[in-house]
Formats: C-alpha cells, structure tokens, sequence
C-alpha cells in the first residue's frame, strides 16, 4: 500500500503488538482461606453458645468474657420451661388490680427469737388505729411473753431460724403466708424485734398505702459482699449482671407479696447456690434474694431503699446499735429529717451511690422505721414517742 503523499514512515508509526508471556499459575493462600474459615466457625459457636465459665474466656483474652461480648452481638437466650411457666404466672399476678377491701389494712410482721422488748412503744404506736393494722409474730427459738393486747394470740407458726441462711428467707414467707389469709391485708411490713417506729400511725399507714410501689432495698454492689457472693451454678436463670443486694427489711404490696410465695424457681437458686462457704464464698440468702428477684422481674415497681433506717457507717459484719445514752430527740429526729438513700459499695473504692428518696415523683424522708436499739432504750422512747414522731 502507497502512502499518501506527504506521509513518510517509520517504525514509530507501526503499531507493534506486544509479545505474550508465559506467567506462573496464581497460588492460592489456602491456608488463609482454612484459617478465617475456622475463626468464623469459632465465632458462631461462641455467639450460639457462649462460654459459662470464665476459664473458657480467659483462654482467649485477659479480659474475659468482657473481650468478646465487645463486638460480639448481643444473644437472646431462650428461656426454659420453668422459667416460661414463672414468668407467665408473675406477669399475670402484676396485672390483676389490687383486692378492694372495704378496709385496708397494713401488715406488720415482727422477726424475731423470742418476745419483743419494745412491745410498750408499738402498744402506743398502735393505740386509737384499730381495724386498720394487723400483727404476726414469728419468734423462732422461744414463745414470746406478750405485754400488749396488740400481740396476744399473734404468734404463727414457727421455725428455728440461722443468720445467713436460707431459714430466714423462709420465716419471711411464712409471715407474708399467714399475714395473706386475711384478704383486708393490703400492705406488709417485716421487721425486728429491735424496730421502733419515727412516727405517728397516720403518717406510717398514708406513706405506705398512698403509693403503689414496694419499699425494698436494692443496689449493684461490685465488690466481694456484693458480686463477690455470686455463684455461677445459678445461671442460666439469674446471671451476675443481675445480682443485687439490700437489706432485708422490706415493706410490700399485696400483689408482690402474692409473687414471693409463687415464685419456687428463683427461690430455689438462692437456696441452693446462696449459703456461707459455698465454693468459698460468704452469700447471705436474705440479703440477695428479693434485691435480686424484684430487681428481675419487676424493677419499676420498687423503690430501692428500705424504709427502716440502720447505720452501718462503722463498716462492720452488723450495724449501730444503740444505747440508752444515745436514744435522744436530736438522734430521733436527725433520723426522721434524712431523704437521701446512700449505699456503699465494698470493694476498694468504697463508693457511694446517693439518691433522693421520691414518694410518688415528691422528695420526702426516707424512714419510718429504725433499728438496732437495745432493750435499755424503751423507757426514752417512750419518754421521746410524742415528741419526736411529732416532727
């Protein structure tokens, strides 16, 4: 073929097409392939079955079972016959209105080992209320010698009960089981036989009837006598990240009172996984069952302080007790004034969880009750009882 005319070749205008080369086969990274194969399959099952004890978890990490649970999804674990069954039957209870009683009536249920030294003091707490009170004695180790007419024929059955134990979880139903039977019961309050009431009847029975919540005492406690109590062998139904603790002087709508008698399956946790020297560890039963049950299962219908007041400021295994010397109005109404709840928390750091004690969304004093107080102290409360609960 002629150029044109003007035109003039040479190798740059030739289009050269480039050789083919031979290249070697690609090499797959199988072992790459093998080894995120295997990591997924390792991740699924943790998802599907997360490891129960903490040797499993620090095998992978320093941090536990907290490293995975990072990035991990959260599971849904199904829950168990038992369970389904426990819940249904709770759920139903909370949903059936309050009994309507002509009558309502306050239940206070006294705990203790024998007779009752303030016996006098509650005889003038109750005097001009009757009708709308009801008392139940559970003494556990001797039959009580009754001063006021107000406990005459008030004992319940009884059965020896040990500190730290589960006995004294189960004194604690017995008396929400004998107190039940009267339908006009619509509140229950446990206390000790070292109890005294802050203030006048009135004040005691509108604070507790007028609100439709239960005055239980409940905190998350990080520390060896908080969590440090738990036992892994009661999940899969009460996991750690739910485990509370609180005092065990309790006050109780009917409703709850009706769920702590329903309730076998949470209770028999605590039973068996929750006594002293268990694997080591010191789990008092009373201290942790109904913090941790209410805290479950019905956690907006409590407030988490307990309305008796003890000071445990000197950090020792039992509280303040007091003696006559220091029962005076300036303590009794020091008492009366506090509306914050203050709980301290047992590990290193000793920290305070502080909040307002709300009746009905309205800041008011947290106690209607105090203890620990020393037989020697009823002749100043008696002495004090107008006065302070005037206050």
């Amino acid at each position: 073929m002629k150029a044109p005319k003007g035109w003039k070749l040479s190798m740059g205008d030739v289009p050269i097409l480039p050789s083919s080369r031979n290249r070697p086969p690609l090499k797959k990274p199988i072992w790459i392939l093998v080894l995120v194969c295997l990591v997924s399959i390792f991740l699924i099952c943790a998802y599907v079955y997360p490891p129960q004890g903490s040797g499993a978890c620090y095998m992978l990490s320093s941090r536990g079972c907290k490293a995975l649970s990072d990035w991990l999804p959260p599971s849904v674990r199904e829950y168990s016959d038992e369970e389904v069954a426990s819940r249904v039957v709770i759920k139903d209870i909370l949903s059936i209105p309050p009994t309507q009683s002509k009558n309502p009536k306050i239940a206070f249920m006294f705990l203790s080992t024998g007779s009752l030294p303030f016996e006098k003091l509650w005889d003038k707490f109750f005097q001009g209320h009757e009708g709308r009170f009801a008392v139940y004695v559970h003494a556990s180790k001797e039959k009580p010698v009754h001063v006021s007419r107000y406990f005459i024929n008030r004992d319940i059955r009884s059965e020896q009960v040990i500190w730290g134990k589960i006995s004294m979880v189960d004194a604690e139903r017995r008396l929400l089981a004998f107190a039940l039977k009267d339908p006009d019961n619509q509140h229950f309050v446990l206390l000790s036989d070292s109890c005294v009431p802050l203030h006048t009847f009135d004040y005691v029975y509108d604070y507790l009837m007028h609100t439709n919540i239960s005055f239980i005492d409940c905190f998350s406690d990080p520390g060896p006598h908080g969590n440090g109590r738990y036992s892994e062998r009661m999940l899969p139904e009460v996991e750690k990240k739910d485990f509370r603790k609180g005092a065990q002087w309790f006050t109780m709508k009917r409703q709850h009172a009706l769920i702590v008698l329903a309730d076998n399956l949470y209770y028999s946790k605590f039973r068996d996984y929750c006594k002293p020297g268990l694997d080591g560890r010191n789990c008092i039963a009373d201290e942790h069952y109904l913090p941790t049950f209410f805290s479950m299962i019905d956690p907006d219908g409590i407030a988490t302080w307990s309305v008796t007041h003890v000071d445990w400021s000197e950090r020792k295994w039992h509280p303040k007790s007091y003696r006559a010397e220091d029962v005076t109005y300036e303590l009794l109404k020091n008492i009366t004034s506090i509306d914050i709840s203050v709980h301290v928390t047992s590990d290193d750091k000793h920290e305070e969880q502080i909040r307002p004690c709300l009746w009905n969304g309205v800041r008011r004093p947290c106690y209607l009750f105090a203890r620990k107080f020393y037989p020697e102290t009823l002749d100043n409360l008696l002495h004090l009882f107008s006065n302070y609960t005037a206050f």
